[in-house]
C-alpha cells in the first residue's frame, strides 16, 4: 500500500539530514504556524483576516475584468492580467501573495515570480481557505496537503501494483502543484522542477516524496531552459541525484531497464495504458515499432505474441537500453529487433522495397515545442505520417501519436492525418482516440495541461 511515511520514518540515503532539521526548525517556529492556528481556531475567516498576521504580505491586484478566469481555477496568473501590485517592499520571487479583484477583495494566494510571464501560480482560492483553514497562506502545509491527495489518487487506481511499479505521482496543474513533477520507478523518486517556487521549497519537497512508502532514492531533475524563463540561472548548480544511474521497473509485467540520465524523468509513463493496447492487438502480427525509444510498445507487441517485431531509433543509447530490454524480459531475439536509423529514410526504404507491416506505430518527439513553430511542425507530422500510412498494409492498424502541447491544444493533429492521408492516396478511419495515462490527471481549469494524442487508425 503507498501512503506517506509517519513522522519519524527513515531518511533515504539521498535527503541529507540536516534538510529535515532545518525543515522542524521551520515547522516549530512562531511565524511558520501562526496564520494556520490562528485560521483553524476560525473557519470564518478569509484570507484577508488571515494576512494581517503575516507583515508585509503583498497584494497583487488584477486587472477590470480579468477576474473571472482565475475565480473559475486557471492557476497561472499571466503578468498581462495585473493592474498593480500593493507592498512595501515589493514582493520577491517565491513569495506567498493574495490575488485580488479590481476592487482589492481577495480572490486567493500562490506564489509571485518578477520576472516569469507568469506573474503569480495561484495555490488556494478564497473559498477553499475558508472551507479548510489549515494550508492557509502556509506552502509547506500546502505542500504536504497536495501531495498527500496525489498518493491517494494513485492508490485509489490501483498504482503501484504487483505489475507495475512505473507512475507519475504529481502531474504539475492536474495534481494542482504547477511546475512540479513527480515520477515514480521502482524505489527512486524524480523530481523534475520547471518553475522558481519549486526550487524555492525543493528541501521541503524532496522530503515529502522521501516519506513516500518504497521511497529509498530521489533524482533532482531541473528543467534549465524553462527555470531561465522563470529568472533563475541553475546551469552551475550541481544535480542532487541518486547513486544510481539506471533503475529496473514493471509496467504491465513487463520489466525495462529505465536510464536515470535520459529523456524527461527518464521513461514515458503516459503511454502505458496506450502500450497496453497495443498487446491486446499484436497476436501473430507483424509490427513496426518508429521512433521507439526503450522499446516501449515493441516489448508490448512481442509479450502480446507478435511474430515479429521491429523498433527504429536514432539514439544510440536508448536502443542499448531496448536490447538490454529483450534479455531482461527473456523474449526471442529472432522475433524482436532494435535498428538504429532515421525513422524517414527507414520507411523511404521501406516503402521502395514494398515492405508491409500489420501493425505500425508512429511516436515521434515534441516536434511543436511552441506554438510559434505549429504550421513547421504540422507539415513535419504530415509527412511522417503519409510514410507510416505507407508501410501499413491494406486495412492494417497504424498507431500514430503527437505529445506536443501546441499540436494536441489547437485541435491540429486530427487535420494533420486527414492530411497525411491525402498525401499517401490513403483512406483512414479512427478507430480509438486516447491520451495520458490516468495518473497524468488535467485540470479542466487549465486545458494547457493536455499534451498527449493518441489515435488508432484502420489504413485503406
Amino acid at each position: 500500500m503507498l501512503r506517506l511515511r509517519a513522522c519519524g520514518g527513515t531518511v533515504p540515503a539521498s535527503v541529507p539530514a540536516v534538510v529535515w532539521a532545518r525543515l522542524a526548525r521551520r515547522a516549530s517556529s512562531t511565524a511558520y504556524g501562526a496564520a494556520t492556528v490562528a485560521a483553524a481556531s476560525s473557519a470564518s475567516f478569509g484570507l484577508e483576516e488571515l494576512a494581517a498576521e503575516r507583515k508585509g504580505l503583498a497584494k497583487v491586484v488584477l486587472k477590470k475584468g480579468k477576474t473571472q478566469i482565475f475565480r473559475d481555477g486557471s492557476p497561472m496568473v499571466y503578468s498581462g492580467a495585473v493592474d498593480r501590485i500593493i507592498g512595501r517592499p515589493p514582493p520577491k520571487s517565491g513569495d506567498v501573495v493574495l490575488v485580488a479583484d479590481g476592487t482589492e477583495k481577495s480572490i486567493g494566494w500562490g506564489l509571485y515570480n518578477s520576472v516569469s510571464v507568469f506573474c503569480v501560480r495561484l495555490m488556494q482560492l478564497e473559498e477553499e481557505a475558508r472551507r479548510d483553514p489549515t494550508c492557509a497562506l502556509n506552502m509547506e502545509r500546502l505542500l504536504e496537503a497536495r501531495i498527500s491527495s496525489a498518493v491517494d489518487l494513485r492508490r485509489s487506481l490501483g498504482l503501484p501494483s504487483a505489475n507495475t511499479n512505473a507512475y507519475r505521482l504529481i502531474n504539475s496543474e492536474g495534481d494542482r502543484l504547477s511546475g512540479l513533477i513527480v515520477d515514480i520507478f521502482a524505489d527512486v523518486a524524480v523530481i523534475a522542477s520547471s518553475a522558481a517556487w519549486v526550487e524555492k521549497y525543493r528541501e521541503e519537497i524532496q522530503i515529502l516524496v522521501s516519506k513516500v512508502n518504497g521511497i529509498n532514492h530521489i533524482r533532482w531533475r531541473p528543467s534549465a531552459d524553462i527555470l531561465k524563463e522563470e529568472g533563475l540561472d541553475i546551469s552551475e548548480q550541481m544535480e542532487h541525484a541518486s547513486s544510481c544511474s539506471t533503475v529496473k521497473v514493471m509496467e504491465n509485467g513487463i520489466v525495462y531497464l529505465v536510464s536515470l540520465e535520459g529523456q524527461k524523468t527518464g521513461f514515458y509513463a503516459d503511454q502505458r495504458e496506450n502500450r497496453h493496447f497495443i498487446s491486446l492487438l499484436s497476436k501473430d502480427q507483424r509490427v513496426l515499432d518508429i521512433c521507439c525509444y526503450s522499446g516501449g510498445f515493441a516489448l508490448h507487441a512481442a509479450k502480446g505474441g507478435a511474430d515479429n517485431v521491429i523498433g527504429i531509433d536514432s539514439s544510440g543509447s536508448a536502443l542499448d537500453l531496448a536490447n538490454e530490454n529483450i534479455i531482461l524480459n527473456e523474449l526471442n531475439p529472432g522475433r524482436i529487433s532494435f535498428v538504429k536509423g532515421d525513422a524517414t529514410a527507414f520507411m523511404k526504404g521501406a516503402i521502395s522495397k514494398n515492405e508491409l507491416w500489420d501493425l505500425v506505430i508512429l511516436d515521434p518527439p515534441k516536434l511543436a515545442p511552441r506554438k510559434k513553430v505549429l504550421q513547421s511542425a504540422s507539415g513535419m507530422y504530415r509527412s511522417l505520417n503519409a510514410l507510416a500510412m505507407q508501410v501499413v498494409k491494406p486495412g492494417g492498424l497504424l498507431m500514430t501519436c503527437s505529445c506536443s502541447g501546441a499540436m494536441t491544444q489547437s485541435g491540429m493533429f486530427l487535420k494533420t492525418i486527414q492530411g497525411a492521408a491525402s498525401m499517401a492516396g490513403k483512406k483512414v478511419t479512427i478507430l480509438r482516440q486516447a491520451g495520458a495515462a490516468c495518473d497524468h490527471p488535467i485540470d479542466p481549469a487549465y486545458p494547457e495541461g493536455q499534451y498527449l494524442s493518441n489515435y488508432l487508425l484502420r489504413v485503406a
